[in-house]
């Protein structure tokens, strides 16, 4: 049973996502009738949502599904649009003290939604993580559950318009990071870069290309600064001066 501190941190991880869930929603429904008209069983599409856990992926898995892809194929798509979650656990992994059964765990449940939320709480810790990855993790096999069952009645997200929930959300999370000329700068060119991305690449990509460039020139804009605001912080008040 989770302590009281312990909790209270992971309840308030949770409810850090309720409010994305206006536009979680009508896409795990979507996702299940994608994944049924491309010929998966209820189990299926919802072993998937279970298993893999990553909206864009399993949209485009249940698309090659339907195109009679072959395993490797999709296997290999699924990779390559989740491959920008590794710059985001590298990211945790330096904001967030976690043991390595914590890392497995909380590797399995990260969204882009999760980490946007965790990276803009200071000292946040793994009850917190952790509730905010199963925060969606729930809503969305739930959604995905019942998409499966009512069948292809659910109308396109994009109809009802909740598709600009997301882009505004992590608007209002990246806002409050941009601290600095360098933080501003990187984040512009990031995003001109996934805009011109986006013309020639798609499934993710775009954003995997703008997150890797855009990190390259931060480090280089920022050069040593971390390791040495680091080793000031490591000696001696009488050292400083």
């Amino acid at each position: 049973m989770l302590s009281g501190p312990t909790f209270r941190a992971f309840w308030s991880g949770f409810r850090a996502l309720m409010p994305l869930w206006l536009g979680v929603i009508p896409f795990g429904l979507a996702y299940a009738v994608t994944a049924r008209s491309a010929g998966l069983t209820i189990g299926e599409t919802q072993l998937m949502s279970l298993a893999v856990f990553a909206g864009s992926s399993q949209f485009s898995a249940a698309s090659l599904v339907s195109l009679g892809a072959s395993g490797a194929v999709i296997v290999l798509a699924t990779f390559l649009i989740n491959l920008r979650h590794l710059l985001y656990g590298l990211s945790l992994g330096r904001q967030v003290q976690l043991t390595w059964p914590q890392k497995l765990i909380a590797a399995f449940f990260l969204t882009d939604e999760a980490y946007g939320v965790t990276v803009t709480v200071r000292a946040a810790t793994f009850p917190f993580l952790l509730g905010a990855e199963l925060s969606l993790f729930t809503v969305w096999n739930a959604c995905t559950f019942i998409g499966a069952l009512l069948g292809a009645g659910i109308p396109d997200p994009a109809s009802l318009g909740v598709d600009f929930i997301f882009p505004l959300a992590f608007l209002a999370l990246l806002i409050p990071l941009l601290q600095t000329r360098v933080d501003a700068f990187t984040a512009l060119f990031a995003g001109v870069v996934a805009l011109v991305a986006a013309r020639f690449v798609s499934s993710g990509l775009e954003i995997l290309i703008a997150s890797v460039l855009g990190s390259l020139l931060g480090a280089w804009l920022t050069g040593g600064e971390p390791a040495a605001r680091k080793s000031m912080e490591t000696q001696p008040e009488g050292e400083r001066r």
